[in-house]
């Protein structure tokens, strides 16, 4: 009986570390410069927010809504699936939403969880109605101190499911119009970097990977959709050519329940010139 209450009491520390550990905000800072951007754009701040998939964090995500208050945005990117097409719960979303517009201006592109809850124009319309910003394969400029930089972004590539995927994403890169400005796209899939290289982006911002899920000290992510065991591209900033992606771990989880070694977080991306 000893050796059995000690066993439980083992298996409930563990669970109970991984279930914590599933709700501690991580805030990830990087430093991006480029020659190209403006100079009114020095030191601006992005704040990333990406794959939340209806998860909470603290009462009405008080925790992650004072985390992405303090990093301070000049203007925030959510990077797709804002919800869970598996337990789908917009208004639970929307809880977010709401403080973040309070904050700073908001654009928001859609991940494959949209697409696959068939609710792509309710969703679109409720953060339309609360003022985000949403990049539908389109772009627009944003302005500082009569300086301006662009902000794009595509549709997840399931939105057209007659295509296969990278030809989805080159389309919907030619409907965005992208010009020779310096280019801020934001790009639900990681995987697709070549091809958004081929566009001359100065900055993608991506996530969907979570990770890779479980993450193996030393080893990285385990498996990661579109790119399966052991992917490449988990998190972090990574480079094609001209072009540099940052990938969000992001927040929640989707079929699998929890993360494992691999903390939820926001990024925060400052641009520098350089």
């Amino acid at each position: 009986m000893k050796k059995l209450a000690v066993f439980l009491l083992l298996v409930f520390m563990v669970w109970g570390g991984i279930w914590s550990s599933n709700k501690w905000v991580q805030t990830t800072e990087y430093t991006l410069a480029s020659d190209k951007l403006p100079e009114a754009f020095v030191g601006s701040k992005i704040v990333q927010v990406s794959d939340l998939h209806n998860a909470s964090f603290g009462k009405n995500q008080s925790s992650l809504i004072n985390k992405v208050k303090a990093a301070n945005p000049d203007v925030i990117f959510l990077t797709g699936d804002l919800v869970d097409s598996n337990r789908y719960d917009l208004d639970a979303s929307l809880v977010l939403v709401d403080a973040l517009v309070e904050m700073s201006r908001v654009y928001y592109v859609t991940g494959n969880h949209e697409v696959a809850s068939n609710k792509v124009e309710e969703i679109t319309e409720a953060l339309h109605d609360r003022g985000v910003t949403v990049l539908a394969d389109d772009s627009v400029e944003w302005e500082r101190s009569g300086e301006t930089i662009q902000i794009a972004g595509i549709d997840d590539p399931l939105m057209v499911p007659d295509l296969h995927e990278e030809e989805a994403t080159r389309n919907s890169l030619d409907h965005a119009q992208l010009t020779d400005d310096f280019t801020l796209l934001l790009a639900h899939r990681p995987e697709y970097l070549p091809i958004y290289a081929e566009d001359g982006v100065d900055i993608v911002f991506s996530g969907h990977a979570h990770g890779g899920q479980i993450r193996i000290p030393g080893i990285g992510g385990l498996i990661a959709p579109g790119q399966g065991w052991f992917p490449k591209v988990t998190e972090g900033i990574f480079e094609k050519d001209q072009s540099k992606m940052v990938v969000s771990r992001g927040l929640g989880n989707s079929t699998f329940p929890v993360r494992i070694f691999n903390l939820p977080e926001i990024v925060v991306v400052t641009l520098e010139k350089g």
